[in-house]
């Protein structure tokens, strides 16, 4: 279950938090859906499904798109890249053009190697992830590919 949000703040608490994909859409798509949402989780699920036809097995979600903002700029993402057969990803997937303009134009978000360094201290997107831009601590959703339906 994914936990609410943390007062003031509107990040989910500190740590990863599972998530099936139907509690993703209901929590993360609002009811009724807006248009903008309901984009970005067709995008989402378009990265997830080709992530999983290429053996990737877990993705972090993160951005204003898991957050209390009613409309979020788009989503941010990483995947654990093991066992990932590259030559089986949309080409999108290893784009990463400035701004990842080539990745917002077919997802609406942006998706990283979870494994890959995030800025000039060499921390991992998983744990980049996982603080705002003040460096305090938040959560994420992870999703377990293999659950995806």
């Amino acid at each position: 279950m994914i936990p609410a949000f943390s007062a003031g703040t509107g990040n989910l608490p500190p740590g990863e938090h599972p998530a099936t994909w139907t509690e993703i859409v209901e929590r993360f798509g609002y009811t009724p859906y807006t248009p903008w949402r309901r984009k970005l989780l067709d995008g989402l699920k378009a990265a997830l499904e080709s992530l999983r036809a290429a053996g990737c097995r877990k993705v972090y979600l993160d951005g204003s798109f898991v957050t209390a903002k009613e409309e979020p700029g788009d989503f941010d993402a990483c995947w654990e890249g093991e066992g990932v057969d590259g030559d089986l990803l949309d080409e999108e997937l290893l784009v990463f053009d400035p701004g990842r303009a080539t990745q917002k134009a077919k997802y609406g978000g942006e998706l990283f190697v979870a494994e890959w360094a995030a800025d000039e201290t060499g921390a991992l997107f998983r744990t980049f992830f996982q603080q705002d831009q003040d460096g305090n601590l938040k959560g994420i959703i992870t999703i377990d590919l293999k659950e995806l339906p």
